[in-house]
């Protein structure tokens, strides 16, 4: 006799019901299987050309490794990897397949490793790690308790001490933009900042060039990231840099390179102005000074200026000196391709990687030491630094490098020659 019972699966306490995210990880597990099999099987046919001696392939597909679970932003996703066999050869002679999809020991992806120094950077500890992150990965996420989370603490001061050992005599940077960085973040010394500089290289991309905790204002701080730039190779100055008229780094910066040329930052330069006025004042000034160095030529940004003088002059000298002490150095963008203003007027390249980071990033009570924030914040905008733009107008690069002149953006041609008689 068959009896019909009615039974009730309760659901277990600190389990969430989530049919939407099983359904994109089963998703996530099969698009990855698919991508893996094709990338092995485009590698295997890029081998093809290679036989034994009795005319069999060479590289065989040899099953697979035991599974394992990759922590992703949906939670964790099973996968296998692929292995091929090389039959015609032993030891370091033989062709080994390693997949950029799914690297050997990778256990995280890269977005997850990037979340997690700013989570420690918002003052959660390592021991916290495991429970903030359960709601996200699951309940039972491996590879991410305290002494997982320390041991990666550790990789990424190793990763930050190679990337400051790095060789850069192979490195040319046309454009440099320096900055100190004031973050919201656990410091210590309020007193400190990251000093921050990058450069744009001959093709137009941005690199992270020095990085290091200093006084904003201290040429001290600035000569020590330059001298430790200069030491591993760096000895190409930069045509121009561009910055903030209070940084130490152009004393430190005539010292080590004084073949640069100055560019002032208008939006550092804007602020100054603006904080010299009162409110009521503001807007319209700022569009004062919008008119001065968005003029297409200097001259007519020279006039912009003697009207910025004549209008606020009687009332507000200190805001007019602000702008004339700086006057060559703020219009110095005028000597170089049009196509390039746009990125030597201001040090957006640097206000804007720090804008993520700054939002990312809340004061608490705890404090960091300064070995610890600069650490994470590497991390950021390493990370940061993968999908930065290159600069417009690349291909004028080359003519900046060779020294050529520019006049109001355009380039300056030599006056032909004229045969005398």
């Amino acid at each position: 006799m068959n009896e019909t019972t009615n039974i009730v699966r309760l659901r277990q306490p600190d389990t969430i019901d989530d049919p939407l995210t099983d359904i994109l990880r089963a998703g996530a597990r099969k698009l990855l299987a698919q991508a893996i099999e094709i990338e092995a099987e485009t590698f295997l046919a890029s081998m093809r050309e290679l036989k034994l001696p009795d005319g069999r392939e060479r590289l065989v597909r040899h099953g697979y490794g035991p599974e394992r679970a990759i922590q992703t932003g949906i939670g964790s996703v099973e996968v296998r990897r692929v292995k091929i066999r090389d039959r015609g050869a032993m030891g370091e002679d033989r062709i080994r397949f390693t997949s950029a999809i799914l690297p050997k020991w990778a256990r995280r992806t890269k977005s997850l490793d990037a979340l997690l120094p700013i989570l420690y950077l918002r003052g959660l500890s390592t021991g916290d790690f495991q429970e903030a992150l359960a709601a996200l990965l699951g309940k039972d996420a491996p590879n991410l308790s305290p002494s997982a989370i320390t041991r990666l603490t550790g990789e990424w001061q190793s990763e930050y001490e190679r990337w400051q050992a790095r060789d850069l005599s192979a490195r040319r940077y046309v454009y440099v933009w320096a900055d100190g960085v004031y973050l919201q973040a656990r410091m210590e010394d309020q007193a400190e900042c990251i000093l921050v500089l990058i450069g744009a290289t001959p093709e137009g991309k941005k690199e992270l060039v020095g990085f290091q905790t200093g006084v904003r204002e201290s040429a001290q701080s600035w000569r020590e990231l330059l001298v430790e730039v200069k030491r591993r190779g760096l000895t190409i100055p930069p045509r121009i840099a561009v910055g903030d008229g209070a940084l130490g780094f152009w004393k430190a910066l005539d010292e080590l390179f004084p073949g640069t040329h100055h560019q002032r930052c208008w939006l550092h330069k804007t602020a100054n102005v603006l904080n010299k006025v009162p409110k009521s004042v503001q807007p319209g000034m700022k569009g004062a000074l919008r008119e001065i160095y968005l003029a297409p030529t200097r001259a007519q940004a020279e006039v912009a200026i003697d009207l910025f003088a004549e209008a606020y002059q009687a009332r507000y000298p200190k805001a007019v000196e602000c702008v004339r002490k700086d006057q060559r150095a703020l219009l110095a963008f005028y000597d170089w391709p049009a196509e390039h203003w746009i990125h030597l007027r201001t040090t957006n390249p640097i206000e804007s990687v720090f804008a993520t980071v700054r939002h990312r990033t809340v004061r608490t009570k705890g404090s960091l030491s300064p070995t610890t924030a600069r650490l994470m914040v590497f991390k950021l905008v390493m990370a940061a630094s993968k999908s930065w733009r290159r600069l417009m107008g690349e291909n004028q690069l080359p003519k900046v490098i060779a020294g050529v002149r520019f006049k109001d953006g355009a380039e300056i041609f030599p006056a032909p020659a004229h045969n005398v008689a």
